[in-house]
């Protein structure tokens, strides 16, 4: 363990330092400049230091201070050596963060038998924070772990709406990654941002509860099959709201299912929102899922063009969707064209 040892006597330094060298397992490091002392401490951590009181410039009192406001020191034991038996020194120092104290000149028993009380403090200390930084890193690691069989049962259930329904996987990557760069370059936090990346994939969920030959239709759907398909949002919203625990992810992701379907001037469904009523998330994954669709290709179209989408979003901005949206989308095409090649159709049809 480190032993810093400051006084501008260089007797005393060398009392000390070869009273310090009787207790096993320590290095001492003296200085009979305090100033020098301080530029030691910004770059090294102590776990003990011996500090005399009288010393011309800085002395122990304003050693002390400054030693304590020095970040990782506000905890090292500090014993303070003077000659001065008035009490209101050491009071001060104690106001100071002095732990302890020794008069000169300095007993040999008191002095190692301070010092080792000290040090077993502080090494006790040592070894509680070592302890609660390993418990905080194996939670940092359970956590990492439950996040990850999260996205993997997310993508499971996605999966299973992909399989009544002509969208790939790839799709639900690509919308998803264009919603994580809308909500980044709207300013949403980074946290935010990755919690929709994650439940975005969701957000078709609720076509499992839709019929084949609405679903999988070739062409376009009459009045009534209409009305049958708009029931998959509020379907979505009901198989995730319904988890039987509370679940940032889920609970995100049952609004999305909801909300995805609304329009900004009020015209959507299922119930007709309008404006910032229509959640932020649910904002962002429909000028997301809009333009990944009009630029796939499905078994009732073809596949539009980039150019044809990107002007299909802008005309649309204030009516379908939100323009706050829109901007953060399109002010960054080189990213969502990123985004597209990333996940190509053809590399995750498999």
């Amino acid at each position: 363990m480190n032993i810093l040892i400051v006084d501008d006597n260089l007797t005393n330094l060398a009392v000390l330092k070869a009273l310090t060298s009787r207790v096993e397992g320590t290095t001492a490091h003296v200085f009979n400049q305090p100033a020098e002392a301080l530029a030691w401490c910004q770059a090294n951590a102590p776990d003990l230091v011996l500090l005399d009181y009288m010393m011309p410039d800085i002395d122990g009192f304003e050693f002390l201070r400054r030693f304590r406001v020095l970040p990782g020191k506000d905890e090292v034991p500090v014993i303070m050596v003077t000659a001065d038996h008035e009490m209101d020194v050491r009071y001060r120092a104690l106001e100071l963060g002095a732990n302890d104290f020794l008069t000169k000149p300095v007993d040999k028993t008191e002095f190692l038998a301070r010092m080792r009380n000290l040090l077993a403090l502080r090494q006790s200390r040592k070894q509680l924070a070592d302890r609660a930084a390993w418990l905080a890193e194996e939670v940092r690691k359970a956590t990492a772990d439950i996040v990850e069989r999260e996205r993997g049962a997310i993508f499971l259930l996605s999966k299973v709406a992909e399989y009544r329904d002509p969208e790939t996987g790839a799709h639900i990557l690509r919308m998803a990654g264009y919603s994580r760069l809308i909500a980044e370059r709207m300013g949403v936090s980074a946290e935010q941002a990755a919690l929709l990346f994650d439940a975005a994939p969701m957000h078709d969920i609720g076509k499992v509860g839709i019929p084949d030959h609405i679903l999988l239709k070739p062409g376009r759907l009459d009045a009534e099959e209409m009305a049958v398909m708009k029931q998959h949002a509020r379907i979505g919203w009901e198989i995730l709201a319904s988890a039987p625990f509370e679940n940032d992810l889920f609970k995100a992701a049952a609004e999305i299912a909801l909300s995805h379907h609304e329009k900004y001037d009020g015209s959507g469904y299922p119930r007709g929102l309008a404006g910032e009523a229509i959640p932020l998330f649910g904002r962002i994954v429909a000028v997301a899922d809009v333009f990944d669709a009009l630029t796939s290709a499905r078994p009732y179209k073809p596949a539009w063009e980039l150019d044809r989408a990107r002007a299909f979003i802008e005309d649309n901005s204030g009516l379908h969707f939100d323009p706050a949206c829109v901007q953060a989308f399109l002010n960054h095409w080189d990213e969502v064209l990123e985004i597209r090649v990333r996940y190509e159709d053809e590399v995750l049809s498999v």
